[in-house]
């Protein structure tokens, strides 16, 4: 019986809990006195009651700035609101008066990204004091600072059609006003909301003019007399409330009407905790692992007989059809007169056959669950012999161009170009969601130290004497810095991953990311795909 899944998992809950508290009780105390709520209670009241909530970069820049940039300042994710998926951005103004670090804009790109790859509305809940200006030169400048968040605004609403509801409950100051003002609908909060390019300070410094943050800027100015916002509400509640009206009158999507009414996994979620070994290096069966996730368990797989390192199959997860692509683990017996092959490799003809099912699925229509646990390709004589660079080329082209959805689930190891094969982050995945345990990196770290201190190390071991205390101490330096970076903590840290899940919500979130990502019919290529362009000057 293994305790680790267990033991990472109650250790990322401690530390989404602190995360969540954003700048601690005695900051919301202060919000509340202001008559506000704080960006959770809004994001909890805004959306359906007891639905769930797939929150994006929680852990995002939680072990920098001295732990004062809990969720980068701002709560990212998909809610459910009126019975439809929408994004949430909402700024946590009990933190630094939710100014923006350059975490914060990674944040709010990814929650646009998602909008526009899924096509589904984006609502943003402003409470914000601008850039947090000791940290502008990593928020203002830049192919990928603050303005790519208006650039991804006018997109959405000029080309993409995305809905954008922009709530302005707080403050709303200097270029971050773009934001509301490129969305479809501005709603102000009466008395506690402010929105200008400079606020009274600002103002007198510049013109010597005098007037307060209400009659500047405030949400009775901006709807009766600048006409630059739509609705003045009284409160924060009756504002949450306006929106969820507003939501609940846009068009429906048109999602496929054959989905199949879902059964539940063969094996509970809780079963799950004691599945993975408590040496991540040692074997178990993936398929148990897809029996406590896919509806029923059942998986009809794809060439079962063949290349049994790599499992693809047709499934169905809360009734949406899906191909599952994962990786089995453990020694997995050859064919007659070969070799046994290590599971969690990828060999030339486990490739050819995922390159196969990729493009199947792609022809199909089917999006794709990529379940990792990979160390990477086979290396070796008979490897390239048996031409591994092709077939993983072809791996990786047919992953990296497939236009359906794919999701990403790491839940042990993912290494090296096997990681990329799987659908690393670098290939745009919609979705990357890891369990606890999931290790990102290019190696293992005693692979890493073999590499790059085995020659000194073996050396000495022949040589019958002790290596220097300066390669022992380089050694365990590499060590230590490896579990470190291996840690799914690190990862969602830098925003490799969306979201830290744990075993019994992992069916949910998969589901709810799928019915997100099926909402668009489109190819899921990069961030977002124009619409094509109508024909200029009559050309054809």
């Amino acid at each position: 019986m293994s305790g680790r899944l267990r033991q990472l998992a109650d250790e990322v809950r401690a530390l989404e809990a602190r995360l969540r508290e954003g700048g601690g009780p005695d900051k919301a105390a202060k919000q509340h006195k202001q008559g506000k709520l704080t960006a959770r209670e809004r994001v909890a009241q805004l959306a359906d009651p007891d639905t769930p909530f797939l929150e994006i970069g929680l852990l995002v820049a939680y072990d920098r700035y001295d732990g004062q940039a809990p969720a980068a300042g701002v709560v990212t994710g998909i809610a459910m609101v009126e019975g439809r998926e929408c994004v949430v951005v909402a700024n946590d103004a009990t933190v630094k008066a939710g100014s923006w670090w350059p975490e914060t804009i990674t944040k709010i790109l990814r929650a646009q990204e998602v909008a526009m790859r899924c096509r589904i509305p984006i609502i943003y809940l402003v409470d914000s004091a601008g850039v947090n200006l000791p940290y502008q030169g990593g928020v203002f400048p830049g192919q990928y600072g603050a303005a790519r968040i208006f650039y991804y605004n006018s997109i959405m609403r000029r080309y993409l059609r995305i809905p954008q509801l922009a709530a302005v409950m707080g403050q709303c100051v200097a270029g971050g006003a773009y934001l509301p003002a490129l969305s479809d609908v501005i709603l102000m909060v009466k008395g506690s909301s402010f929105m200008g390019l400079g606020g009274p300070n600002l103002v007198k410094g510049a013109t010597g003019q005098s007037v307060d943050g209400e009659t500047l800027g405030g949400a009775i100015t901006h709807t009766e007399i600048s006409g630059v916002a739509h609705y003045a509400l009284d409160d924060d509640p009756s504002c949450l409330a306006k929106l969820r009206e507003l939501v609940a009158r846009l068009p429906r999507p048109q999602l496929p009407s054959d989905r199949a009414p879902w059964r539940p996994p063969a094996q509970p979620p809780s079963s799950l905790y004691e599945l993975l070994p408590a040496d991540h290096r040692m074997s178990y069966d993936m398929h148990k692992l897809l029996e406590a996730v896919l509806d029923d368990g059942a998986l009809d797989e794809f060439q079962p007989n063949l290349a049994k390192e790599m499992i693809c199959g047709d499934a169905h997860i809360e009734g949406i059809p899906v191909g599952v692509i994962a990786n089995q683990r453990g020694l997995i017996k050859g064919r007659p007169g070969e070799r046994p092959r290590f599971g969690g490799i990828i060999y030339a003809e486990s490739a050819e056959k995922v390159a196969y099912f990729i493009e199947r699925c792609d022809k199909q229509g089917l999006p794709i669950v990529f379940v990792q646990d990979v160390s990477g390709f086979m290396v070796g004589p008979d490897a390239e012999h048996d031409g591994i660079i092709r077939a993983g080329a072809r791996f990786v082209e047919a992953m990296a161009c497939a236009r359906v959805p794919k999701l990403v689930l790491t839940v042990n190891h993912a290494s090296g170009a096997g990681y990329y094969a799987m659908a690393g982050q670098g290939f745009d995945p919609d979705f990357i969601l890891s369990w606890p345990t999931g290790r990102m990196a290019v190696m293992e770290g005693e692979a890493a130290v073999q590499a790059v201190h085995g020659p000194t190390l073996d050396a000495a071991k022949k040589a019958g004497t002790e290596p220097s205390a300066d390669v022992l101490a380089a050694v365990d330096a590499m060590r230590a810095d490896y579990e470190e970076q291996l840690d799914a903590r690190y990862a969602a840290a830098r925003g490799f991953v969306d979201a830290i899940v744990y075993p019994e919500d992992t069916r949910t979130m998969l589901a709810m990311a799928l019915r997100a990502a099926n909402q668009n019919h489109g190819p899921h290529l990069g961030a977002f795909v124009l619409p094509p362009m109508p024909p200029v000057g009559g050309a054809t």
